[in-house]
């Protein structure tokens, strides 16, 4: 589905520098012309396209008993998710390496990253608020005609002590090879924090690194490009797998998940910018909507994060800043999936197995999550996050396999609202320390995804 062709985007060239040789100029084609080019389909249609070709084939598949189908559906589906997971190991750990030292570059850099950091809490505080706010008015473990039997345990659980210890990894080769996310970032922050107190000596590495980067986003570019495809096979696979049935039996809960990120994602970021940043909110979902929308079909921070990076730029936003707010953000700013999520899943497992939830227990959803969020670590999913706020609660956590049918189609929402906070607070933050370009941000237009090129440009003059 995507298309094959790239197209120089010169909105980013220097002044009187050409974007890219693009051959001969040829006379442009009369109005109405085809020239015998099929007309490219905007990715935001092929998204869409995919959305629905995946729910006929599920229904298909489900309805009419194909099996062949079905499978197609399930491979390609697992196929589009293991190459996304391919990818998240080295991306993760060159960009927050990387990141880091991009710092060196950057005035007051430690305010930045403390600043960073604050507003990344307190948008998680107001975040899980609204969570517990909408779960204790709709009671949505009330009624949901499933029953216990459904339940079970998930393969992998974490609680405080694991999540504290498995910071720290016990080799530098199990974290890739199992994914250990957390682990790597710690690994590539060390490596990060070095690499800038040596100083000139580490110039060969960090010149290594960006290479390395630079090749990763390229490589990751592609396979996002397949999003429509791979949205067919997760889309048609849920729908083959569980029907309409399911989301009747989770109504409630869906609702609730879907209508906090609107909440967070249409109203508490809006009204920051509008009140903080003191910036028109519209402009930003103009300039950041292909980021949201991208996040929403590939269920991915990590997976987005160039083109969150890129058009956190085009908002307005030092290169420098960027190149470090937003990959430390696609692994710790989640209030999609680390805060509205984890608050109404756990009031809902509270009221299906008839445990009373009290004002302790709602404080420690607010601690988990706005401490807690890294658990999530940019990866498809809130599972690791949901099992620590449940282990910390007492309640049973074979409430999450109640959750895992209806994950795929709630975490195309939650992903969309963490892409979107992991775009805002850079936005935020530079405009309270006056270094957003204001007059780059009004100007600010849409990405074409299909001209993107995620390449990283030169580093400019520091901040």
């Amino acid at each position: 589905m995507p298309s094959s062709q790239e197209f120089p985007d010169s909105a980013d060239s220097p002044a009187g520098v050409p974007a890219r040789d693009s051959g001969p100029v040829q006379s442009p084609a009369p109005a109405g012309t085809p020239r015998g080019r099929i007309p490219r389909i905007p990715f935001w249609a092929q998204i869409l396209l995919g959305l629905v070709l995946g729910v006929l084939l599920g229904w298909v598949a489900r309805n009419g008993d194909i099996s062949w189908l079905g499978t197609a559906l399930t491979r390609t589906g697992e196929i589009f998710v293991q190459l996304l997971k391919l990818a998240v190991a080295p991306l993760v750990f060159f960009a927050i390496m990387v990141s880091i030292t991009n710092l060196r570059n950057v005035h007051n850099a430690a305010r930045l990253a403390t600043r960073t950091l604050l507003w990344f809490m307190a948008t998680s505080l107001i975040a899980v608020a609204i969570g517990l706010f909408i779960g204790l008015i709709t009671n949505p473990g009330s009624g949901t005609g499933i029953s216990a039997g459904d339940a079970a345990e998930p393969e992998e659980s974490v609680s405080w002590l694991d999540f504290l210890t498995g910071i720290v990894p016990t080799d530098i080769i199990t974290p890739f090879t199992e994914l250990q996310v957390l682990q790597i970032v710690f690994m590539a922050a060390v490596v990060g924090v070095a690499a800038l107190k040596l100083g000139e000596k580490a110039a060969p590495l960090l010149a290594v690194g960006e290479a390395v980067l630079a090749l990763l986003q390229k490589a990751l570019w592609w396979i996002i490009r397949l999003a429509p495809i791979g949205t067919i096979g997760l889309i048609g696979t849920a729908i083959k797998d569980y029907g309409w049935d399911l989301i009747g039996e989770y109504a409630t809960f869906t609702a609730d998940v879907y209508i906090g990120c609107a909440v967070v994602l249409f109203g508490v970021y809006p009204l920051l910018l509008a009140t903080v940043a003191k910036v028109n909110p519209l402009q930003f979902f103009r300039g950041a909507w292909p980021a949201i929308q991208l996040a929403f079909v590939s269920r991915s921070s990590v997976g987005t994060m160039p083109l969150t990076q890129k058009v956190t730029e085009r908002l307005g936003v030092p290169r420098e800043y960027a190149a470090f707010a937003v990959p430390f953000g696609s692994t710790t700013k989640m209030d999609g999936c680390a805060s509205v999520y984890p608050a109404i899943a756990a009031v809902f497992i509270g009221e299906f197995y008839g445990v009373s939830l009290g004002l302790r227990e709602y404080l420690l959803i607010v601690f988990v999550s706005v401490i807690g969020s890294a658990a999530t670590a940019g990866l498809t999913g809130a599972t690791v996050m949901l099992t620590l706020t449940l282990s910390t609660l007492g309640l049973p956590l074979a409430g999450v396999g109640l959750l895992l049918a209806i994950d795929p189609v709630l975490d195309m929402v939650r992903t969309a609202t963490n892409v979107a906070g992991q775009a805002v607070i850079p936005v935020l933050v530079s405009a309270r320390e006056r270094i957003l370009d204001r007059d780059k941000y009004d100007r600010a237009r849409s990405i074409d995804v299909d001209t993107f090129d995620p390449e990283p440009q030169p580093t400019a003059a520091a901040v």
